[in-house]
């Protein structure tokens, strides 16, 4: 892994101790151009996750903690009748910012909520008729509580699906919550966060990561997978195009993470649920049956035939090595089953 990424995670573990992978998915989704969105209970470090990213990537922050009686102007600004100029001026929202954390999102109102679509597609925001670009780069880390918990409802499925994934930190182990108080006894951990990199740094990480090689043989097992989701008999609704290219995304940055150039069909199938299962939706039999969105997508993980390892760098690509030296490489930073840490939902 990149020297310099690899201190960011160091940096972030001083604030957010045992959840390794999940900082390493969040990382994983910046380097994508994505967005992340965390479902858990309150306090269990959503928001402390997200200022240690900040001050490891020195990037510009802003908060809106969402409530009901959150507007949009208060999110995406407004214009302001300047009387010496005799003009409206433009007068910039909490989202100008490199991260913004959306706290407790699925507490606004839907006309609030839908302040973010347009950022969060298209990097801009429309006020009175003029778009303003957002700062490079964007991403927005949005925490919601469990939906039926008090004061919350459902995030429109335009909104989800724009999330590149979903993640939970869930509780921490004793040991690690032992060590978290001993950590806050020597002062705040965030203020122990130093500075690694710079946004100019993950602009560029990310234009790199855009870069990694994708043959024709993994664009196909891509959307063999994606059309597999769409066919599912436990699943009433499978994933759109949007997640189609939010796996290639992924998996491009897990091939960069593990300093290849091209993309090989492990990296694929180590993001591919993470990335697509908060996106699906399940029959009711499914449901009755006990099943998970996440269990669904990995079935289809195990009947849709990937392609050789050797087929992932056979058109061209600059990368290096033989098809026996990278088969497994891809899945030595994150762990795709199992993961007590990702979503199961």
């Amino acid at each position: 892994m990149n020297q310099k990424l690899q201190a960011v995670i160091t940096e972030t573990e001083k604030a957010v101790i045992g959840k390794r992978n999940t900082l390493l998915w969040v990382l994983l989704a910046m380097l994508a151009g994505g967005h992340i969105l965390l479902e858990d209970i309150p306090g269990v470090g959503k928001t402390t996750m997200a200022l240690a990213f900040c001050r490891a990537m020195h990037l510009e922050y802003g908060r809106v903690q969402f409530t009901p009686d959150v507007l949009p102007s208060d999110i995406t600004g407004y214009s302001l009748y300047q009387k010496e100029t005799g003009r409206l001026e433009y007068q910039p929202g909490a989202i100008l910012c490199n991260l913004f954390l959306a706290d407790e999102l699925n507490r606004a109102t839907s006309r609030t909520q839908s302040a973010l679509l347009e950022a969060m597609e298209e990097g801009q925001v429309t006020v009175d008729g003029i778009s303003h670009p957002l700062p490079r780069p964007f991403c927005v880390i949005a925490t919601q509580n469990p939906t039926g918990a008090a004061g919350t409802q459902r995030l429109p499925d335009s909104q989800i699906d724009r999330f590149m994934i979903r993640l939970s930190l869930g509780y921490p182990r004793p040991a690690d919550e032992a060590e978290m108080l001993l950590r806050h006894r020597e002062g705040r951990p965030l203020d122990r966060v130093g500075r690694i990199m710079t946004g100019d740094d993950l602009c560029r990480m990310q234009a790199e990561c855009a870069a990694v090689y994708l043959s024709r043989d993994i664009a196909d097992y891509i959307v063999a997978l994606i059309t597999a989701t769409r066919n599912s008999p436990d699943l009433s609704r499978g994933a759109s195009p949007r997640a189609t290219l939010g796996v290639m995304a992924m998996a491009q940055a897990h091939a960069y993470l593990s300093d290849r150039d091209y993309v090989v069909p492990t990296d694929v199938r180590s993001v591919f649920v993470t990335t697509v299962a908060h996106r699906l939706i399940l029959t009711p039999e499914a449901e009755h049956a006990g099943k998970t969105t996440a269990d669904a997508a990995n079935e289809l993980l195990l009947s849709v035939p990937a392609p050789s390892a050797a087929s992932a760098y056979s058109s061209g690509t600059a990368g290096s090595g033989t098809a026996g030296e990278h088969t497994s490489s891809g899945n030595q930073f994150l762990r795709r089953r199992d993961n007590a840490d990702t979503l199961r939902s």
